[in-house]
Order: structure tokens, then C-alpha cells, then sequence
């Protein structure tokens, strides 16, 4: 086992990653910006470097720093969380060329799954069934307008080194298609220096459905169900679960086994989510794969027993994987990220001092937060302040303890998405699981956080 191991990151999950590092008995260094110099995570750690001003760009981003930080605190391996440099391959590379182990797979996977149009080659080589579209990246516009009259619009033009929603336009007719086309591609190039597009037919009424797996790199792969992330906004998740209302105990199986073999099929090592929109017949089709952990870890958790980060410290240290095949889930469980945005305000991100903060308890009940009282969020990084997770034996009773606890939460200083939770968990069409990706669109009007901004 490692020693030491530099957090690559802040906020709430470099505080999740040295909680692990310390319960496997291995040190944790913490690096942050001057803008983070008194985040809890810096409090946490066994020592903290400071890299940067807060631009994200001049720290937690500038790879020569992080791995000046790993090599001066005689750290041995790094752990990059999510976001910033969790899938720079650049980054893994640097990490390689330092003798640091890079917590995470190859920079040869990453390359590869990353980008989306090449993994969906990859993984359709491997049995995993995928949505209708473009073999690659589109030459023009023509090709794309070829490619939609022979699959059918509605199409999606989506960006081939992207995520997050960006460089995506939804093409109803081929009357939009043109323009769709040059304002996603510039788009693209505007957040990933890359204006590549592929093309893919419209689900329509789909699930997010997306499979957490573990690999260690010798083609044993260890497959923890699945997560339905259908509640989102502009392609931005809001509310996760596990496991889907959608699926049933034959289609969740079929799914994970085919899951299980494509990921062997090419040695993966580490943790990776492979995403999926499931139809209405329950018919799913490989969308891309994330080859990190992601902010919604924590409800696998809950509902298998697993500790991810651990897991994927103890592969990169070439320990044996916890066990191999699916884990059935024990329960429900749910996720609520809590952003300082404004909902009532077009999700107007804001930053504040933490005036008062009442966190929930009791069985079944977990929140991964770094904030405390008078803590000053910052406005130069994401609006994530909390994710409150909830287990309970059943759906129903999930909902209903989701429900209480984020009526206990309180968070005073800034506005939150605490509301919109709860309007979602109260809508009747959420309840009864008949919803799909599209569901706070069709629903705003219904719940009272987002009619309040149509008002």
C-alpha cells in the first residue's frame, strides 16, 4: 500500500478521498488555491501545499504545480477526484513520468474512451449495443444531413471531446440542422480547444441509465448495478438513484453482464461509469464512458456496501479487486446535490458566507460536504456545497426519508437547490417512477422552486 497520496483536488471530494486515505492508514496531502486556504479539506489533510491563485488555470489545472507538490511532499501516487485533471491523459502522463501512480486508468484508456465517438467504437466492437449515428466525427454539414435523412430526426449533434451539455444541439428538422451544427462546433471549441461533432439519433422519453464498475487492469471487472440519472438539467444531473424505477431484476442483469464483458474485453483498470439511455421498452444503448469517479459514487455505495475510492486505491496499489461479477443492491438509495444557485433565478450560481448550516441524521443518511459555519464559498470554481444521500429498504420509504431530511436542511447565507429536492420528491409523476430525462422541462410549471421563475 501507498504511503503517502496527494489529493489532486478540492471541495467536498478531495475531503471524501483523505477520509479514505486514512482509514487504509495512508497519509493525505492536500493541495489548494489561495482562494481554498481555508477550505476543510485543507484542515483535514496531514499536510497541504499551496499551488495558485485562485484561477483555476494558474492552480488546481497547472499540472507542473500539482506534480511539484506530489514530488516535494514525497508523495507516491495521486488521486484526482472528479473534474479539473480526473481524465487529462496529459496528466496521467506527467504523473508516469514523475514515478507517480496516477489513482485511475491509463492515459492510453483515457484517450481512448474519452473520446466519445471512438468509445462508441470500441465499446459496439465489445457487444455493447449503441445508439443510432455517426461512425465518427462529421467532415460537414452534408455528411450530417445525409446521416439524419437516413436514421430520422429528431437528431442530437453532441461534441466529441466534450461533456457537461456543452457543444450539444438538438436538431428537430433538417431546417435546423445547419445552424445547430456551427453553434455547437463552436461551442466545442470554445470549452475543449476541439470543434469535433458526431451525430446520434433522439430517444425519445429516455432514462439516463449508467453502470458503475471496477476493473483491475487484467480484464476482472466487478460490476455495482446501475444509476438512473434521468432528472437533469441541460444535460446537467440534478438527483440521481439507485437503482433505475426503470428497469426490472432480467434487463438489470442482461445490462451489468454485458457491461462486465465489455470492460474485460479491454483490461480496465480502475473505476469507470458507462452511461446509457434506456427506452421505454427498456431497450438501452451505450451513450459514452467516464473513466473516473463520478459525484454520484455515493449512492452505488449505499446500496452495495462498496467503497469506491477505496477500491480504486487499493487496484492502483495492485491489490486484488474487493470481488468480481455483479453485486446485488440491498434497497434504495438517492442523491441530492445541493448548489448555491438560484432556481427561482435561472439557476443563478451565487457565493456568500455560510451564516448557519443544520445538517440532517439519522439511519440511512450520509452528506458529503465541505462546508461548515462561516465558510465563505468561493466564486471561482462549481456550485456544488453538499450532496445529501439517503438509503432506505424501499423506494417509497426512500422518498419519504429524502423528504425529511432535506426539510432539516438548513443552509443560510446564499441561495440553494434545497427546494427544488423537495418539489421533485412531491410531484406524482416522480413518485410513481413515470418520468425520463426530460422530466423538469415538462414539469416546471408544476413545481412550485421553478413557477416561481415563470411567474
Amino acid at each position: 500500500m501507498f504511503r503517502r497520496i496527494l489529493v489532486a483536488n478540492r471541495g467536498e471530494i478531495a475531503l471524501r478521498v483523505i477520509r479514505a486515505c486514512h482509514e487504509l492508514d495512508v497519509e493525505a496531502v492536500a493541495v489548494y488555491s489561495t482562494a481554498d486556504e481555508d477550505s476543510l479539506h485543507v484542515r483535514a489533510a496531514d499536510r497541504a501545499v499551496r499551488i495558485g491563485p485562485p484561477d483555476p488555470g494558474r492552480s488546481y489545472l497547472f499540472i507542473p504545480s500539482i506534480v511539484a507538490a506530489a514530488l516535494t511532499s514525497r508523495c507516491e501516487a495521486v488521486h484526482p477526484g472528479y473534474g479539473f485533471l480526473a481524465e487529462n491523459a496529459d496528466f496521467a502522463r506527467a504523473c508516469a513520468d514523475n514515478d507517480l501512480v496516477f489513482i485511475g486508468p491509463s492515459a492510453e484508456s483515457m484517450l481512448q474512451l474519452g473520446d466519445k465517438s471512438l468509445a462508441k467504437q470500441i465499446m459496439a466492437e465489445a457487444g455493447l449495443p449503441t445508439i443510432p449515428g455517426s461512425k465518427g466525427i462529421l467532415s460537414s454539414v452534408a455528411e450530417a444531413a445525409t446521416l439524419a435523412g437516413d436514421i430520422g430526426y429528431p437528431v442530437m449533434l453532441k461534441a466529441s471531446a466534450g461533456g457537461g451539455g456543452r457543444g450539444m444541439r438538438l436538431v428537430a428538422d433538417p431546417s435546423q440542422l445547419e445552424r445547430s451544427f456551427q453553434a455547437a462546433s463552436a461551442e466545442a471549441v470554445a470549452a475543449f480547444d476541439n470543434g469535433g461533432l458526431y451525430l446520434e439519433k433522439v430517444i425519445v422519453n429516455p432514462h439516463h441509465v449508467e453502470v458503475q464498475i471496477i476493473g483491475d487492469g487484467r480484464g476482472e471487472i466487478l460490476t455495482l448495478g446501475e444509476r438512473d440519472c434521468s432528472i437533469q438539467r441541460r444535460h446537467q444531473k440534478v438527483l440521481e438513484e439507485s437503482p433505475s424505477p426503470l428497469l426490472d431484476a432480467s434487463t438489470r442483469q442482461r445490462l451489468q453482464d454485458q457491461v462486465r464483458i465489455a470492460c474485460a474485453a479491454i483490461s480496465y483498470a480502475s473505476a469507470g461509469t458507462l452511461e446509457f439511455l434506456a427506452d421505454e421498452r427498456r431497450d438501452f444503448y451505450f451513450m459514452e464512458m467516464n473513466t473516473r469517479v463520478q459525484v454520484e459514487h455515493p449512492v452505488t455505495e449505499m446500496v452495495t456496501g462498496v467503497d469506491i475510492i477505496r477500491e480504486q486505491i487499493q487496484v492502483a496499489a495492485g491489490r486484488p479487486l474487493v470481488g468480481t461479477g455483479s453485486v446485488v443492491p440491498i434497497g434504495h438509495s438517492m442523491e441530492f446535490r445541493i448548489n448555491a444557485e438560484d432556481p427561482a433565478n435561472g439557476f443563478l450560481p451565487r457565493a456568500g458566507t455560510i451564516r448557519r448550516l443544520v445538517l440532517p441524521g439519522g439511519p440511512g443518511v450520509r452528506i458529503d460536504t465541505h462546508l461548515y459555519e462561516g465558510y465563505t464559498v468561493p466564486t471561482n470554481y462549481d456550485s456544488l456545497l453538499a450532496k445529501l444521500i439517503v438509503w432506505d429498504r424501499d423506494r417509497p420509504s426512500c422518498i419519504a426519508r429524502g423528504l425529511r431530511c432535506l426539510q432539516e436542511l438548513e443552509i443560510e447565507g446564499l441561495p440553494t437547490t434545497r427546494d427544488l429536492h423537495i418539489d421533485i420528491l412531491r410531484h406524482p409523476a416522480f413518485r410513481e417512477g413515470r418520468f425520463s430525462t426530460a422530466f423538469l422541462e415538462n414539469a416546471r410549471n408544476e413545481l412550485p422552486t421553478l413557477a416561481k421563475a415563470t411567474a
